[in-house]
């Protein structure tokens, strides 16, 4: 056997850093390291080291019954390198003198496969929390420096109070009218919404009043005021108890007042926003469960991950549309997986949606087998030849970089290992994924 090798094949010597495997050549060779070791390079993996290696004693390049024709990556000597290179050719023949040889070659053939599997499952999975993260962290971000600025113009209003109180009591207005002033607070109808020219108007409309009852900044009062609903109109009976010389000062406090609840007001809602960010993560998460399956109600993780994609989809001023049917029943499966299904399906429809126009539709409904989910976009559509090979793995239609082609393998494998099926179906216009899942099916 060993003299039929050394006939059949042929050893070949590399330096350090020469080229080996060219990305994209064909795969005619079984390459045994003898000395030395290969890295190999993905250009379309994003990093600058090796992605793996083989040393000494190891066997890399297509090995029999491997379906691989091109090489997906470059392969560089590591140091002065020795290989053994067997042609593809030569198959055939190695199964007939030796078919326990070729079986161990085809078990290193499946282990390497199934570790390069994991390994661009950790890929995608990595890539689909860096997306979701940049997404999360813009998010955030608004609501955080909403309030440190409001905070900051609170401390303001508030060290502000004290004298505002006692410009106003020094003019000694009537006690009934102050009383009255101080029970104000805001109107009980809210201010009707405004464009930007009308709010312009009514600012200066508001402003030339309160110049007119004697403030000297007029127009730096009018904001704050038009925003709690106040107009010349509603201000008027506050104000008429008051003499003269008082009402300027009055309607500072009040101004200063009502700034200070607003900004307490704005406090709390960005406060909420980020609670209920926080929410959304830890239903996404599910950091908060125990592992394992239970019965889940769909529409709970479908919202969570929609809400998770919130930054993408105004990224593309896409419009989404949640269809969901009432009651429906529920489905026993793993929370995390699941939205790992859905985190897939709608990442690749919003990247498909078109540039203005966009609406992604994520529908829900009960069918007499038990649920189905469907994902749909408006985008191009997929290609009559490409659709039948969508679940393939590795089969991506996106640009070197951006895609392993492993993220609808993973999703349909989820959907299988739950009893359901994942199906594709596309015209120009309209791509649908729909997601069949039994009830009560572990």
């Amino acid at each position: 056997m060993i003299a039929w090798l050394a006939q059949a094949g042929e050893l070949r010597q590399y330096t350090d850093g020469e080229i080996i495997v060219q990305v994209g050549e064909p795969a005619s060779h079984m390459m045994g390291v003898v000395a030395g070791g290969l890295h190999y390079h993905r250009p379309d993996a994003g990093q600058r080291g090796p992605i793996y290696r083989v040393g000494a004693g190891q066997i890399t390049g297509v090995l029999p019954y491997s379906r691989l024709q091109t090489a997906k990556g470059q392969g560089l000597a590591a140091g002065d390198t020795t290989l053994y290179l067997l042609p593809r050719t030569e198959f055939p023949a190695l199964e007939q003198r030796s078919p326990e040889l070729v079986q161990r070659l085809v078990g290193i053939m499946s282990d390497r496969a199934r570790e390069e599997v994991r390994g661009q499952e950790r890929d995608d999975k990595l890539r689909a929390l860096g997306k979701l993260s940049a997404g999360l962290a813009h998010e955030l971000n608004n609501p955080a420096a909403a309030i440190a600025r409001a905070a900051a113009a609170l401390g303001d209003a508030l060290q502000a109070k004290p004298q505002l109180l006692q410009n106003l009591l020094a003019t000694c207005p009537p006690a009934e009218a102050v009383a009255a002033l101080l029970s104000s607070g805001v109107p009980a109808a809210p201010a009707a919404p405004r464009s930007a020219l009308a709010r312009a108007d009514c600012e200066d409309e508001l402003a030339d009043w309160l110049e007119a009852q004697g403030c000297p900044d007029g127009y730096a009062l009018a904001p704050s005021l038009l925003d709690a609903g106040h107009t010349a109109a509603t201000l008027a009976p506050l104000v008429a108890p008051l003499p003269a010389p008082a009402r300027p000062a009055a309607l500072a406090w009040l101004e200063g007042h009502l700034a200070a609840v607003r900004f307490t007001r704005d406090i709390h809602e960005a406060s909420q926003r980020i609670s209920t960010l926080v929410g959304n993560v830890k239903t996404y998460s599910h950091m908060d469960r125990a592992g394992g399956r239970e019965p889940l109600d769909l529409t709970t993780g479908l919202d969570s991950t929609l809400n998770m994609f919130d930054h993408a989809l105004r990224h593309k001023n896409a419009r989404l549309t949640r269809e969901y049917a009432p009651n429906l029943p529920r489905v026993l499966g793993e929370v995390g997986q699941l939205n790992q299904v859905w985190t897939n399906l709608i990442d690749n429809a919003i990247d498909a949606l078109p540039a203005t126009g966009g609406v992604l539709t994520v529908q829900a409904a009960p069918q007499p087998e038990g649920v189905s989910v469907s994902v749909i976009d408006n985008g191009s559509g997929i290609a009559p030849d490409v659709l039948p090979h969508m679940f393939e793995p590795f089969y991506t239609t996106k640009p070197a970089g951006e895609g392993s082609g492993l993220g609808l393998d993973i999703a349909r494998r989820i959907v299988q290992e739950h009893g359901g099926r994942l199906e594709a179906q596309s015209v120009p216009g309209r791509t649908e994924f729909t997601v069949w899942l039994p009830v009560g099916v572990g």
